[in-house]
């Protein structure tokens, strides 16, 4: 029994010892596992933070991408308005120029006409003195001696006293015709109005037509361009008058070049519709006029319809167009003056551009 106990508790110390082995193992094992997941933490952590840092990068870069992003489109912007605001001053430079070329030509010309014309009536009454003289001579000397015969037959004194009172008259309409336009092109430049003022309208419209007399005519290629005018009752509206001149300029001056390119056209398909401007002013309410300007040719493609008024964009080939008129004068129109410019447009029916102007200026505008 003892020699049995004994083996007993060498075999217990035995596997003790395997025990306490084993043990010391797991405990290394232990030991490694803790210092290998905390070396995993901290590269997790490391991990963590590297990620969070460069979320914050991507956030600074996003931010600074948009904040680029952002002051290119105003660049952009800024570029655009200075583009415009210099074409407008080089526009309104030259407008400023001619409009002293003009009222300087119209001045150096109103003073010898209205010479012509105030003695045209003197050499009238001289004439038709001396044609008189001439019949009562003729009547009491009706054998004039030779010499006086063969003059009056050299000269044919019969046909001039008939002809020269219609060569007085002609003179007297052409003076008058030189008159008017010197009338029209002092209205037109006005350059002596730098203010608002109160003018009338139709004046405006009357001295710009008067000045594309020569557009409207008939020439080789084109029939006479028809002015129809329904001219309601207005009352004078406050203006910078040079300049509201100017947008009835450039956009007559449209409706001319749309004319021309319809006439083209409808001769090709032998189209007879005669070319025609309505212009039609109305008092629709209490503190504005409207000028409807409409023209019977091919309108405006829906296509571009919407960047007409856009800065430098012209259909017409180069050398014609600047792409800049109906841009001044929607700023001229609605910047200066407070108004409004509309437009309809239908192919094959033409094109009607509709000015609203208000009577009365706030003190504000066109500062």
């Amino acid at each position: 029994m003892d020699l049995e106990a004994a083996a007993k508790i060498k075999q217990l110390e035995k596997e003790n010892r395997i025990l306490k082995k084993k043990l010391l193992r797991a405990e290394d094992t232990c030991v490694q596992l803790e210092e290998t997941t905390q070396k995993k933490e901290a590269l997790l952590r490391q991990f963590i933070r590297e990620l969070q840092d460069s979320k914050t990068n991507l956030e600074e870069q996003k931010q600074l991408y948009t904040s680029l992003q952002k002051q290119s489109l105003e660049l952009q912007t800024a570029l655009k308005e200075l583009r415009q605001t210099q074409t407008h001053l080089i526009q309104a430079e030259k407008m400023s120029s001619l409009g002293q070329l003009v009222a300087g030509i119209a001045h150096e010309i109103n003073n010898p006409i209205n010479f012509i014309y105030g003695n045209i009536s003197y050499l009238k009454e001289y004439i038709q003195s001396l044609i008189t003289f001439i019949r009562l001579f003729k009547q009491y000397y009706p054998e004039p001696i030779a010499e006086l015969e063969e003059i009056t037959e050299e000269v044919d004194l019969d046909f001039v006293q008939t002809d020269l009172p219609k060569v007085i008259d002609s003179i007297n309409i052409g003076t008058n015709r030189i008159r008017n336009l010197v009338i029209s092109l002092r209205n037109f430049s006005r350059m002596d109005e730098a203010e608002f003022k109160a003018v009338d309208i139709h004046e405006g419209l009357e001295s710009t037509l008067l000045i594309l007399q020569h557009r409207l005519k008939a020439n080789n290629t084109m029939p006479e361009i028809g002015v129809v005018k329904h001219y309601g009752t207005l009352p004078l509206v406050d203006c910078f008058p040079a300049q509201l001149n100017q947008v009835f300029m450039n956009i007559l001056a449209n409706a001319i070049d749309a004319l021309e390119d319809a006439t083209n056209h409808r001769q090709s398909v032998n189209n007879k519709e005669l070319p025609k401007i309505s212009i039609t002013t109305t008092h629709p309410e209490l503190n504005w006029v409207k000028i409807s300007i409409h023209d019977n040719g091919l309108g405006i493609p829906n296509a571009i319809q919407e960047k007409i008024l856009d800065p430098f964009f012209t259909t017409k080939e180069i050398g014609k167009g600047t792409g800049i008129g109906m841009s001044i004068s929607h700023q001229i129109l609605v910047e200066k003056h407070g108004g409004k410019l509309d437009f309809n447009s239908s192919t094959d029916k033409g094109t009607e551009f509709i000015l609203q102007i208000p009577i009365k200026q706030q003190s504000s505008l066109g500062v």
